[in-house]
């Protein structure tokens, strides 16, 4: 508003109304000239509804009263317009209308000197009504499933995490909050996952699923490329995929890390990205030796919706049952029996054992114990989903990929070793 200083204050204000409204009716106004059917308003029509916002916005008193029966006699002018377009040309679209009541508020915005306010609802109204072709395009492609899992999720972290207590409870110093913001973090990355699947399914291969793959679950993952392998003589491809989705593990496990415990992520980080980047790296080169033909990814790793409430309460009852039994484990069996309960965790899914580590890690001793068991908990993952890869591939891909997951499980274990 400086740009207009030698003005009255009023003067400027009523120029940034015909301004902001001018460009609503301008976009309207093209509209209106590609529709056969009937379209309310224009380049002129769209300012007098700005300016007529501003002088009632003028004349209210602190209760607003004359703005609001400007709002209301100028939604009955729109009332009628409407229905005269249903009558002449059977059309039941209300966007010109809507747009003229946000134009009317503009006004009232601007006299209020909300000038943010108004020109961010401006350019809002401008791209709603501009992308209206990439929008219904849009609406269409995403199923309903799909709109039914974000709800979920938003659910999961803008409903029910704000409820509960951040306060530690029962012996176990076991935190609601803390809990369930890790079962919001691992449910949020593999529901990332899910929907960039569902985005590439019609064109990506698979090394593409095998990525998305192991950000949702290396295992299930590995579990999936192999048994596929079995359909189709390409297996230097699928031990490659194979590989890469566990190196793409390593890379989730380190995110989460430094979400949630900066400390363990010092000790870990460079390890975990030195392995991430040898798995990903040698997994392409190996898959380089067969043709990569397309394949689609419905048919090579489409996973389930991740966000569904029964998987997100059994997350986090398994959370709080690996944060009392590594409690547990250290205080009766010391060093070993948390190594040996890592061990054992690699068995099956990972993320609690290793979540419960983040928010535990003081008590279970040193920062290096906590990490030594990570890394024997991703070890031991490594070489079940090898055992995996040799009973469900095809005869050609479980040679290969046994022996590479169980040369990445010994790399993995190699900085535990390091340190001792």
């Amino acid at each position: 508003m400086e740009l207009f200083s030698w003005l009255p204050k009023e003067g400027s204000q009523i120029l940034f109304v015909l301004f902001l409204s001018f460009l609503i009716g301008l976009e309207r106004e093209e509209r209106k000239s590609s529709d056969d059917h009937f379209a309310f308003g224009g380049v002129r029509t769209y300012p007098l509804i700005g300016m007529i916002g501003y002088s009632m916005s003028v004349l209210s008193d602190s209760t607003l009263i004359a703005f609001l029966v400007g709002f209301a006699v100028v939604a009955l002018f729109l009332l009628l317009a409407y229905w005269h377009k249903l009558k002449e040309s059977g059309y039941a679209g209300v966007t010109s209308e809507m747009s003229a009541l946000t134009t009317y508020l503009i006004g009232g915005l601007v006299q209020h000197n909300l000038l943010w306010v108004a020109t961010t609802l401006v350019v809002a109204t401008m791209l709603l009504l501009s992308l209206k072709n990439f929008l219904e395009g849009l609406a269409k492609k995403i199923e309903s499933d799909d709109i039914l899992a974000f709800t979920k999720f938003l659910l999961l972290s803008a409903v029910i995490l704000p409820l509960l207590p951040n306060e530690p409870l029962t012996q176990f110093q076991i935190n609601p909050l803390k809990i369930w913001l890790v079962v919001v973090a691992v449910s949020g990355v593999s529901y990332a996952s899910y929907v960039l699947q569902k985005l590439g399914k019609k064109t990506a291969g698979i090394l593409w699923a095998a990525i998305l793959g192991g950000i949702y679950s290396s295992t299930v993952t590995t579990v999936v490329l192999a048994r596929r392998s079995k359909t189709q003589d390409r297996p230097r491809l699928f031990t490659g995929g194979i590989i890469m989705a566990s190196g793409i593990m390593y890379l989730r496990l380190a995110i989460l890390l430094a979400l949630f415990n900066q400390d363990l992520m010092k000790q870990l980080g460079p390890s975990f990205l030195c392995l991430s980047c040898i798995a990903i790296l040698f997994g392409y080169a190996w898959s380089r030796g067969d043709d990569q033909a397309k394949v689609p990814l419905a048919d090579v790793a489409e996973v389930k919706n991740p966000l569904e409430f029964s998987t997100a309460f059994l997350f986090g009852s398994l959370f709080v049952a690996m944060l009392v039994a590594t409690q547990y484990a250290v205080e009766y069996f010391g060093d070993r029996g948390l190594y040996t309960l890592a061990g054992i965790m690699g068995l099956a899914d990972i993320d609690p054992f290793v979540m419960s580590l983040t928010q535990s890690a003081p008590s279970v001793g040193s920062l290096g114990i906590a990490a030594n068991a990570i890394l024997i908990a991703a070890a031991s993952n490594n070489l079940m989903k090898g055992i995996y890869a040799y009973f469900l591939s095809s005869e050609k891909s479980r040679v290969q990929s046994s022996i590479f997951m169980l040369l990445l499980a010994i790399l993995g274990l190699a900085p535990v070793f390091w340190k001792l």
